[in-house]
């Protein structure tokens, strides 16, 4: 099996020992996003929609500089450090992914990179 790494500047950098993502197999595996500002390396804060837009807009990046986009994403993992946000990230995921619908886990965890209150990654099938 051939893999490739994907990697692109409009994203954070890796902020360990892994790829922002990987295509095998006819499907590209994203690791998962905090809402970074790719071009301060600082954590975006303030509400959970605008995290949110920021998770979404570094995962988006990722995509496509592997030629793919949102709208060929199979599946994600929301992780939350509270399910109090719930709400406002489903509100802001909706709408990103328009009348496309992953299948989707939401899990709450006792905490994330950076102190950040959101991650999310993605499985999407390579077109």
């Amino acid at each position: 099996m051939s893999t490739r790494t994907i990697s692109t500047d409009k994203a954070p950098k890796a902020i360990g020992p892994y790829s922002q993502g990987i295509s095998a197999a006819g499907f590209l595996f994203l690791s998962g996003q905090v809402p970074i500002d790719p071009e301060t390396g600082e954590l975006v804060r303030g509400s959970v929609q605008k995290e949110v837009t920021r998770v979404l807009d570094n995962l988006k990046a990722v995509l496509e500089a592997a030629g793919s986009g949102l709208d060929q994403v199979v599946r994600t993992t929301v992780y939350l450090t509270d399910l109090q946000d719930f709400p406002a990230m489903n509100e802001v995921y909706a709408r990103c992914f328009g009348s496309h619908r992953p299948a989707r886990s939401t899990v709450q965890v006792a905490a994330l990179p950076k102190g950040a209150r959101i991650e999310i990654d993605a499985i999407a099938a390579l077109s």
